[in-house]
């Protein structure tokens, strides 16, 4: 296995902080200081970070101020929305359900959703994606 690495950006000059290895230790309260520290977080409404990466998942910490939406979208994969903190409205066309701290959700892949956060709040969103068979 390869191990993958996110390059430094002017907004993270870090850089080379893992996002796939054999094994990724995501430091989730690490994760939430420095999102929230952000100029993306202090100067909008939301800000996230990429915390695992491969071609069948994905996993992002996702924060948003009060009143802030993630206008209606489908994913192209199965995913699961776990809040770590404040609360948020999730809707799709048959459902629209209130998730606070500690609840999660799963929701299958192509269902159109949004997301409104009721305070602030963040979340971990993964993305499992379907590998494409080779013909």
């Amino acid at each position: 296995m390869e191990n993958k690495f996110n390059e430094a950006t002017p907004q993270r000059p870090e850089g080379d902080r893992p996002l796939d290895a054999t094994m990724v230790i995501m430091d989730l309260p690490s994760f939430m200081e420095q999102i929230k520290q952000e100029s993306s977080w202090k100067d909008g409404d939301r800000n996230s970070i990429t915390i695992f990466k491969t071609d069948g998942m994905r996993i992002v910490m996702i924060a948003l101020h009060e009143g802030a939406e993630l206008k209606t979208h489908s994913a192209a994969g199965i995913i699961s929305v776990q809040v770590l903190e404040g609360q948020m409205r999730f809707t799709t066309e048959q459902q629209t359900t209130e998730l606070n701290k500690g609840q999660m959700l799963a929701l299958h892949e192509g269902i159109a959703h949004s997301v409104l956060a009721n305070m602030e709040t963040v979340f971990l969103l993964t993305l499992a994606i379907k590998k494409q068979k080779a013909n």
